[in-house]
């Protein structure tokens, strides 16, 4: 359970806290958390449910993947509506037309390009577009 310590001290790091301070928001001495840490002891539910309320992402501490905050979510949501306006725009602009499958692939790929790029905006996407379609 070594990964998961690890895991456990990367988030408390992330939020900024000594093993102190943590270990009171979690009810439990510096020198519990300190072991957690380090893998000689495992965390119980009444521990994980109090490092939640604190901000710590539990299932990237059990698991190694991380959570999608609503934030996140929305970015994404976001992100994939973009990326289908764009590809609507700029069919249009060129004249094309691709089959719903074609267009599910082409949005995906736009989606794709833009979380890789955060910086490439709604005019490149439309030139990478009309690109593509031409």
């Amino acid at each position: 359970m070594l990964a998961l310590g690890l895991r456990l001290a990367e988030e408390r790091d992330r939020l900024g806290l000594t093993q102190e301070r943590f270990g009171e928001l979690a009810g439990v001495s510096r020198n519990s958390q300190a072991n957690y840490e380090k893998g000689a002891r495992q965390p119980d539910a009444a521990y994980l449910e109090l490092i939640a309320s604190a901000g710590v992402d539990v299932l990237y501490v059990l698991t190694g993947a991380r959570s999608l905050s609503e934030k996140d979510l929305q970015a994404d949501l976001e992100r994939y509506g973009d990326a289908w306006e764009t590809l609507e725009m700029a069919l249009e602009a060129a004249g094309r037309e691709l089959s719903p499958a074609k267009k599910r692939k082409a949005a995906d790929a736009l989606y794709q390009a833009s979380k890789a790029q955060m910086s490439m905006d709604k005019d490149k996407l439309t030139e990478l577009v009309l690109q593509l379609a031409a």
